[in-house]
This record gives structure tokens, C-alpha cells and sequence, in this order.
């Protein structure tokens, strides 16, 4: 674990606190052979669904107090070690390590492995973990149980696939990744103005594979005050790491606003906001927009922004395709951070299996001071309510890789700069902002120069500027024309505006009646005095 893993992970549990959302990163765990207990898919479901019928027992903070007074560097010595995961020494293709409690991971969780439809427990014992220099006294007691898991994989088992760890959170890696975003198993009451409540992962099976398996199979136990729910995740690792996930959900109580797949990224600053930029980075962000493929087939693309308030964006959909956090820079350059390495951060794209129906992806955005906030949040949320005594059951797919696992045909949004507005050497009376919107890819290396390429633009309130010099010689927004040094082309457009509310923009190209791009939308907010 490094340091700056630990901080993300303290200041996360602290932010998100009464914001919203807690990630987490931490430390482990070991099998044991004997009797067992049958188990299979169904009895799961059934479990949770028996639990939503009873009475909800908080979590317990299980920490002795020796934990309870780790420093944040005491806590990041711990280590696993690897002779002793679970499945170390066979020749199966998976192998599991786990996480310590300590710092701000104070609920064990349960861990048992499958084999031949009999679970049985996975112990933990102290002589799994490297303490480092910390030495206890009294000893750690030897039923303390783990905080998470981490899955290794034959390509590689010194490097993590997927870690589950921190409430229903988990984050997952590809091929010349490292963790970045993380997805969680749901999201109840998220940005509503009070404290989000946090469902848990109390309980995983890890189905014990073949020599062949190119897959594990793991199932969790959700826990919280207004829902229990049955998960199972299938995952397949490599060039992309692949997770397919099946779940029953009963809740206990209505639930005002319910975030299905949900995704958790950062964003403080990019070459479109750089409103906390004091930095000597250029950009710094785990994702840098939001991708939508809607029901009706157009393509979205949503940059992210640290704004200068709580911000929440609904996008209206039926039956929607997949959306996805994406971080679409891959440039070094602009980030010039060989440590974080921001430009291998993996992206997420969320794809139903099964009609999800109508409803809304919903966009969280949380003001953020530095890198180490997760401050962006993405789901799903159906129109359809639910209620106690219900079932609501959901499949979908999660890839993570470095774009979405879909060829749009359309060119699409490479960059978003947005700066002061107006004709350089001439004042104007108005208040003006000027966008300047590139698009690559698709057929617009296709297309002749002179072709009559259209920029749609349009605003929610305000108006896209047609700005002239007083001599009549120069007429420049909205303007749309070829750059050949950025392999596509450029739109640029000043938004005439007043007052301080958000201003909604929306633009796509088009030559005659064909759509050339996917919809590019921006929500700008004027600066206050």
C-alpha cells in the first residue's frame, strides 16, 4: 500500500462522511479445510431475502484498541504475506490475499470458500500479516476476522485484479493498469442534502475454481438499514478485466433515491475547469467525463467538472445501453505525475444485461480541494419505486479498460478549454465566455475541408454569441473548421450570459442530414461577483 493510498482512503472516510460516498483501500486473510455448510446461489437469495424480513443489526466496531491507535504509516506496514493466500499452493488460476482491520476499516467481514456446494470458513490468524515495526500487546486475538479481499490472477500474482474492501465498495485493474475509480454494489439516498446511507458487503463466497477456470465466481451478502440484496460476481481478467454481476434486492423500507451500478471517480482539475489549479500539474483527475449510450442510440459525452458547489445532473433515458466514468487522456504530458500516473487510470463501462426500463443516469458532482477526495459519482436510477416485500432483481456487465467496449462509429469529444470570451484587442459590452470543442475520429478524416460541416449548438438560457469587429472584418463564432495538428476538428462558440445560474450547452456536428459525432453536453457555471 502506498501513502498516498492510505490518504485517499482517510480523507474519503472523513469527506464523505456527510457528503457522500466512502471509498476505501486497506489490508487480509487464510482457508480452512473440515466440515461445511451447503450453499448455492438460491439459499442466497433466500438468505437476504429472509434478513430484509427481520430486524437490521448495525454494524459493531471490532477493532481492539492496539488498532484503534495506529498512526496512518503504522497502518500502511501491515502487510499480507502472499505464502499464505488462499489457494498459494495449487495450480489453480486464482489466488486470494486479504486486508487487516485497523485506522478507519473497523467491521470484519465473512469469508468462506465453495467447494463441491459445501462452504466453509476462511480463518484469520496474525501470522498472516507482516506488522512491520508494530508489535501488540496484548497480542491481536486470533478471531478478529479481515476488512476485505484482494484477487490475484494467473497473468500476474503479484498484482491485484480486483480488491473488495470498504462497505460495498470494489475497484478492479486491466492489463498495464493500476486502481484508479472504484464501483460499489449500490447507493441509497445519494446527494439528497442528508447524510447517503452505505450498504455493505457483510459476507463473501468465493467458489473455488478449476486448473481450467478462466473465471471466479464470488458472491456477497448486502447488508444495510433500508435493503439487504444477493450479488453475484463473475470475473474474467486480462487486456480488459470483465465483471458480470447478477442481484436480488429486497428493501426493508421505501428508498427515496435508489443508485443501481454505481461509480465513484475524481476529478479536481482538467483543460476545461481548472478552477482549483494552483498546482504544477496540469491536469489531475481519475476520470475526466461521463459516457451515455441512450435507449434511443445517441452517444453522450459529459465532461467532468470540480464545481464550485454540490452539483447533480439527471440524464432521462428508457431501456439505456451503457454509461461509463471514462478517462479518454492517455497523454503523460498532460499530467506529468510518474508517480500517480493519472493517464493509466482504468475506466468503467456499465452495461445492462436485461431491460432496465425507464429511469435516469444521474451525475454527482462534489467540490473537491485536492486529489485525494473521490469526488464524482455516477448511476442508475429507475423511475419505478421501490417498496418493502418487493424483489428487484438486475444483471449487468462491468468492463474495466482504457475506453468504453463499444465502437460508437461517431467521432468523438477529445477536448474541452474554455476561456475568456470575445474578439482579442476589442471590448464588448456583454458578458461572454468562449468554448472551444474538439472532435476526432469517425468519418471526419473523411471529409473534405470545404465540406458545409454544421455545428448544432444550443443553450438552456443565455445565447451562443454571433460576434462581429465594429469594421465588419472579423466574424468568428460560431466557427467549425479542420486542424489537421489534432487529427479532426475544431468548434468554437462564445456564450453570451447573465445572472449566475448553470447554463445547459449542448453540441454535436452534422453534414447535411448525418450525425458526424456523439452529443457533447456541458453544464457552465458563471463566476459569482
Amino acid at each position: 500500500m502506498k501513502r498516498r493510498d492510505l490518504l485517499h482512503g482517510a480523507a474519503l472516510s472523513a469527506a464523505w462522511a456527510t457528503l457522500g460516498t466512502v471509498i476505501a483501500q486497506a489490508p487480509a486473510l487464510r482457508a480452512q479445510a473440515g466440515g461445511g455448510e451447503a450453499f448455492d446461489w438460491g439459499w442466497l437469495r433466500s438468505h437476504a431475502r429472509e434478513l430484509a424480513g427481520g430486524r437490521y443489526e448495525p454494524p459493531v466496531d471490532a477493532r481492539p484498541p492496539q488498532l484503534r491507535a495506529l498512526s496512518w504509516d503504522e497502518y500502511a506496514a501491515i502487510r499480507f504475506r502472499p505464502e499464505e493466500a488462499l489457494w498459494r499452493h495449487t495450480e489453480l488460476p486464482f489466488q486470494i490475499q486479504f486486508f487487516h482491520l485497523g485506522i478507519f476499516y473497523d467491521t470484519p467481514v465473512r469469508v468462506y470458500e465453495v467447494a463441491g456446494g459445501a462452504a466453509r470458513p476462511v480463518r484469520y490468524d496474525p501470522s498472516m500479516f507482516d506488522f512491520g515495526p508494530s508489535r501488540f500487546e496484548p497480542p491481536l486475538p486470533d478471531d478478529l476476522g479481515f476488512a476485505g479481499l484482494r484477487v490475484h490472477a494467473h497473468t500476474d500474482f503479484d498484482q491485484d485484479v480486483i480488491v473488495f474492501q470498504g462497505a460495498s465498495y470494489f475497484r478492479a485493474t486491466h492489463w498495464r493498469s493500476h486502481y484508479g475509480m472504484s464501483a460499489r454494489g449500490l447507493a441509497v439516498d445519494t446527494a439528497l442534502g442528508r447524510p447517503e446511507e452505505f450498504p455493505r458487503f457483510t459476507s463473501f463466497w468465493l467458489e473455488r475454481p478449476s486448473p481450467e477456470d478462466a473465471t471466479l465466481t464470488v458472491y456477497a451478502l448486502l447488508e444495510s438499514e433500508s435493503v439487504t440484496g444477493a450479488y453475484r460476481f463473475l470475473l474474467a481478467p486480462g487486456g480488459t478485466t470483465v465483471m458480470e454481476v447478477a442481484a436480488h434486492l429486497f428493501p426493508r423500507k421505501p428508498i427515496e433515491r435508489l443508485g443501481l451500478a454505481p461509480l465513484t471517480s475524481m476529478y479536481q482539475f482538467g483543460e476545461n475547469d481548472r478552477r482549483v489549479a494552483d498546482d504544477w500539474r496540469r491536469e489531475i483527475h481519475d476520470s475526466d467525463g461521463l459516457s451515455i449510450w441512450t435507449g434511443a442510440g445517441e452517444w453522450i459525452w459529459r465532461p467532468l467538472v470540480n464545481p464550485p458547489e454540490l452539483r447533480v445532473s439527471s440524464f432521462v433515458d428508457n431501456e439505456p445501453r451503457g454509461f461509463g466514468l471514462i478517462q479518454r487522456d492517455r497523454d503523460f504530458t498532460n499530467y506529468q505525475d510518474e508517480g500517480a500516473q493519472y493517464e493509466r487510470r482504468p475506466s468503467c463501462w456499465v452495461e445492462p444485461l436485461e431491460g432496465w426500463g425507464p429511469g435516469r443516469v444521474m451525475l454527482v458532482e462534489i467540490p473537491t480541494a485536492d486529489e485525494t477526495f473521490d469526488n464524482i459519482v455516477a448511476f442508475w436510477n429507475p423511475e419505478r419505486p421501490v417498496e418493502p416485500g418487493q424483489e428487484l432483481a438486475l444483471r449487468y456487465r462491468l468492463t474495466w479498460g482504457d475506453d468504453v467496449p463499444v465502437n460508437a462509429r461517431l467521432a468523438r469529444c477529445t477536448a474541452t478549454r474554455i476561456g475568456k470570451g470575445g474578439i482579442i484587442g476589442h471590448r464588448h459590452e456583454v458578458n461572454l465566455r468562449k468554448f472551444v470543442i474538439d472532435f476526432a475520429g469517425g468519418e471526419l478524416p473523411l471529409i473534405d475541408r470545404k465540406a458545409p460541416v454544421e455545428p448544432v449548438i444550443s443553450a438552456s438560457r443565455g445565447r451562443i454569441a454571433d460576434l462581429t469587429a465594429l469594421d465588419g472584418s472579423i466574424r468568428i463564432s460560431p466557427l467549425v473548421r479542420p486542424v489537421p495538428e489534432i487529427g479532426g476538428w475544431r468548434v468554437t462558440f462564445d456564450l453570451e450570459w447573465e445572472g449566475r445560474e448553470p447554463i445547459d450547452l449542448r453540441l454535436y456536428l452534422r453534414l447535411g442530414p448525418s450525425t458526424l459525432t456523439e452529443t457533447w453536453l456541458y453544464q457552465w457555471t458563471p463566476p459569482h461577483g
